[in-house]
């Protein structure tokens, strides 16, 4: 009579265990477990056990919550593939007995507690919001003393460039009142400077009136107040190329 049929293949069996981890986070752990019945065990395989699946899975209950305890959640993702030798080490002592062979255990899953799992998203996402945060702080840092450098250069260029046209202009003046003086008898230096201040200063006028951006100029006018004037312009010139020198 024909007591019933044993398939020599390989089986895959997939179990969920649920448990907690040493910083009492509950996870659940899905461990595959293929396996198969040996041909020179096949009676054994085939009456030693009633339920093979229902045997499989409390070794793997038994050694994974035996382990997974022991280690912190990070841990758990990082020695899963201990976790699964363990399994299988276990498993090839216990099944042999009865006629399997166990081929492969693998640990497919870890699945923590949801709000778990949102926890680990936010402290994930704030560390990275964070190295953003300071990234985007030492460039503006960067930015803002380029900046400033920039200003410092233009300032210092300008400055250079003020000072050579005040000394443009006075070597300019000084070489018009030699030339003039010399052509002109009877002319004193004075005289001389006093007329090329005032053509300069009117040339000026000249030019304000011309622009578009002006609406008014107030000039002081009679005779006193242009001779006013000359010492004024005069004076202010002899002073910057004093404080030039």
């Amino acid at each position: 009579m024909l007591a019933g049929q044993l398939s020599l293949r390989v089986n895959q069996l997939d179990v969920r265990c649920e448990t907690k981890t040493k910083d009492n986070v509950f996870v659940t752990v899905v461990a595959s477990i293929q396996y198969r019945a040996l041909s020179e065990k096949a009676a054994d395989a085939f009456y030693k056990l009633s339920n093979t699946k229902q045997q499989i899975q409390a070794y793997v209950f038994d050694v994974i919550r035996a382990s997974v305890p022991k280690l912190q959640l990070d841990d758990v993702f990082l020695q899963k593939n201990d976790i699964a030798k363990g399994v299988e080490d276990e498993l090839e002592k216990a099944m042999s007995g009865y006629g399997f062979e166990i081929v492969q255990t693998l640990i497919v899953d870890i699945e923590p507690d949801q709000h778990v799992k949102r926890s680990m998203n936010e402290i994930n996402a704030a560390a990275r919001m964070r190295v953003a945060a300071n990234e985007k702080a030492e460039g503006e840092k960067i930015l803002q003393i380029k900046r400033a450098e920039g200003e410092a250069e233009s300032k210092y260029l300008s400055g250079l460039g003020i000072a050579r046209q005040r000394q443009a202009i006075v070597d300019g003046l000084r070489d018009s009142v030699l030339a003039f003086s010399e052509n002109v008898p009877g002319t004193s230096a004075k005289e001389v400077m006093d007329m090329v201040l005032l053509t300069q200063y009117f040339d000026t006028m000249k030019d304000i009136g011309a622009s578009s951006k002006s609406n008014a100029v107030f000039l002081p006018h009679g005779p006193g107040a242009v001779k006013d004037i000359a010492s004024q312009i005069r004076e202010g010139l002899l002073q910057a190329e004093t404080v030039q020198a």
